[in-house]
C-alpha cells in the first residue's frame, strides 16, 4: 500500500493498495481524499484492529522527493 500526500498542503491526493478487501478499503479512503483529508487527519486516527486498513493510519515512512 501506498499514500501520496502534497508536500506542500499536507493533503493526502492518492493512495495505493493490492490485496485483500483493497477495493472496500480504498472505497473508504476515497472518501476521506474527497474530503480534503491531511496526513495529519490520518495520523491522528485510531486504525480497527486487526485490519489491512488500520495499515493507512500507521504510515510513517516517508519516500525521499526524486530529482
Amino acid at each position: 500500500m501506498k499514500m501520496v500526500v502534497d508536500r506542500n498542503t499536507d493533503r493526502v491526493v492518492g493512495m495505493h493498495m493490492v490485496g485483500a478487501d483493497a477495493p472496500e478499503i480504498i472505497q473508504g479512503m476515497a472518501v476521506a481524499i474527497r474530503a480534503g483529508a491531511t496526513k495529519a487527519v490520518f495520523d491522528s486516527t485510531i486504525g480497527i484492529h486487526p485490519t489491512s486498513a488500520e495499515e493507512f493510519v500507521t504510515l510513517r515512512e516517508t519516500v525521499p522527493k526524486s530529482v
